[in-house]
């Protein structure tokens, strides 16, 4: 200490004690590794079957592993699978890693493996389609497990990377051998708990509260230096005010949240402390029609059904502005088309190409399918599970009514929204679709096929049927050679176009927003994944934010409170973060760290409108931001 002291330039005892503390809170801050993450929903399950939905596939994935899985890039590597090889045109063989154990100590076996496959392939399971396309399952040995396809399967490995491996015994012994029916509310051991090999264990599970992980130190995948995390620690909290999210971030109380308000996201660029983090998501927003009764459900329309007509769905289609929703409603954060996949890479300019915004000819067409008056009929849309999703159906129902088709807007949460859907309770409603596939056969058949109760057309809410593109979407599934069956998914799009089943909208752009000392990829899937994450966390403030229990009681009430009590604490940190930065900038001693506090703000904090702004901060002196 007296060397120290020799070399250091004369400084005051306050300022001593001050760089003595910023030390502490530095060491602190480089030991932390929980990653406190919000967004709007909440996982809808842990039953890893029962929901195909991105975020309750998310937080799945981090409990199950796959026998395939996917890199930062999306690129297939290894999973539980060790190495696979193809036998022959039907059958694939996986030798799956010796040693790997479940949560609760099992050792893994070709058994559970099998055993996973056909529960994911039962009727209430909803990835059933990607099960019956890995083909059937059998055992070789304890660690070898093959699979024969019907036909040949030119993307076998896809589907396999969408299958989690569940604990044959522990199934068993909970009576949970098959998915629990979400669309009924079925309740089992599954919906709260998990037993998987993954790379995190459930801790807890409150709904609409939290969910709560920690690190499974035995995960096979820590032995791989690709998997460079420092987390231990992951908490998910869904906060479904986006003021209220980004306040929480703002103030420190969450480090990431991946799906702020594109209005947001120019404030977010500007706040120190934050860094937002951007890029396409592989996700196609669209409007489905019901065109399988033949009377509306919700529709002054009686005896028939307009949406049947193709001239009425074009009509709805030459209805939509969508330069206006690109650059009003998402802020620039679309990809406008006119495909029906989730990427473009297997399309083509013409496919990608929308229909001209044109009301006066939507007018005509209505008039021409005998409706000179327009109809009544209702828009289904959640309001918690894509990008302004809200916001992007209240424009939707102002441009149709617009056109005589007088629309009423019903929203609702994804937990009831979802339901509904599954019922086909609906005669127009959004929807979503996308993942971390580019392959079109992941939309042409779970959502653009015909139902037939055996995986195809599950998610074909508006039950429309065609079946020259069933044939097509058919040879897709079997054809080996990649240019004609590239030309196979391209006529199948073509018929999706011209046809208009549906009414693409766009491909999202997802921005994160994170906090200064959070290092995460952002991958095109939209998917948060730990293990490639490097958290600075105050260790002691790794708890949840606390309003969203209080939120069930009294959401308007929690909304102003935790709005007011964000931005207090957000003034407590700049005051904090000035206070470090000069005894950093005084004392030689705190030792650069990459979780070292960002700079403190040169200018004054943006505040939230109605919210006085903060007092400008102290600038710091020999520093720069945080990449």
């Amino acid at each position: 200490m007296t060397r120290i002291a020799a070399t250091m330039p004369p400084v005051p005892r306050l300022a001593l004690a001050a760089c003595l503390a910023a030390s502490l809170a530095v060491s602190a801050l480089a030991d932390a590794k929980t990653l406190r993450w919000a967004g709007r929903g909440d996982p809808q399950t842990m039953d890893p079957y029962s929901q195909n939905e991105n975020l309750t596939n998310n937080v799945n994935a981090l409990v199950y592993d796959t026998l395939v899985m996917r890199d930062r890039d999306l690129k297939i590597v290894p999973g539980l699978a060790a190495s696979w090889e193809q036998v022959n045109a039907t059958t694939w063989r996986f030798r799956l890693r010796p040693g790997v154990r479940f949560h609760d100590g099992a050792p893994l076996t070709a058994d559970d493996v099998v055993f996973s496959y056909q529960r994911a392939a039962e009727d209430t399971s909803q990835i059933r389609a990607y099960s019956k396309a890995a083909g059937k399952p059998r055992k070789v040995d304890d660690l070898t497990v093959e699979f024969v396809t019907d036909g040949p399967n030119p993307i076998e490995l896809e589907h396999i990377a969408n299958i989690y491996i569940m604990n044959k015994a522990w199934c068993e012994k909970n009576k949970a051998q098959k998915p629990l029916d979400f669309k009924n509310k079925e309740e089992m051991i599954t919906a709260r708990n998990a037993n998987g090999t993954g790379a995190f264990t459930l801790k807890s599970r409150e709904p609409d509260v939290k969910t709560h992980l920690v690190k499974n130190p035995a995960w096979w995948g820590w032995k791989d230096k690709r998997f460079d995390g420092n987390v231990d620690e992951v908490i998910y909290t869904p906060i479904t005010n986006d003021g209220t999210r980004l306040a929480a971030l703002v103030a420190g109380n969450v480090d990431l949240i991946n799906d702020p308000a594109p209005q947001d996201v120019p404030r977010l660029q500007k706040t120190p402390g934050v860094r937002v983090i951007d890029g396409f998501e592989q996700r196609i927003v669209f409007i489905g029609m019901d065109q399988g009764r033949d009377e509306l459900l919700y529709s002054n329309v009686k005896g028939r059904n307009p949406f049947k007509d193709r001239r009425v769905r074009a009509a709805l289609y030459h209805a939509v502005d969508i330069d206006a929703i690109h650059k009003a409603t998402m802020r620039g954060l679309s990809k406008p088309s006119g495909a029906m996949t989730p990427s473009p890479v297997q399309t083509t300019a013409e496919i990608e190409k929308r229909f001209a915004h044109d009301p006066a000819l939507s007018k005509k067409l209505l008039a021409e399918a005998g409706y000179p008056n327009g109809f009544e009929v209702q828009l289904d849309c959640p309001n918690n599970r894509y990008v302004n999703d809200e916001k992007i159906c209240q424009a939707l129902a102002a441009m149709w009514t617009k056109i005589g088709v007088n629309t009423r807007l019903v929203t609702m949460p994804r937990a009831q929204y979802f339901p509904k859907l599954e019922k086909l309770d609906t005669s127009l409603y959004m929807l979503g679709w996308g993942g971390a596939s580019t392959d079109a056969i992941f939309t042409l058949q779970p959502v653009l096929s015909t139902f037939s109760g055996k995986g195809d057309g599950d998610y074909n809410y508006g039950r429309y049927a065609d079946p020259k593109f069933d044939a097509i979407v058919g040879e897709v599934k079997v054809e080996m050679n990649a240019e004609k069956r590239l030309a196979l998914i391209r006529r199948a799009l073509e018929i999706q176009r011209s046809e208009i089943y549906h009414l693409p909208l766009h491909r999202q752009v997802i921005p994160w927003a994170a906090r200064s000392n959070v290092e995460i990829p952002h991958r095109a899937d939209n998917q948060v994944w730990p293990v490639w994450a490097k958290s600075g966390t105050w260790s002691y403030s790794s708890r949840v934010l606390a309003p969203q229990s209080m939120q069930a009681r009294s959401r308007s009430l929690t909304t102003r409170f935790w709005r007011v009590l964000g931005w207090r604490r957000l003034a407590l940190a700049a005051s904090a973060w000035r206070r470090i930065s000069i005894a950093r900038d005084c004392c030689p001693m705190v030792p650069p760290t990459r979780f070292a506090l960002p700079c403190a703000p040169t200018s004054t904090v943006r505040p939230m409108p109605g919210k006085p702004p903060t007092a400008p901060a102290t600038p710091h002196r020999g520093c720069s931001t945080p990449a």
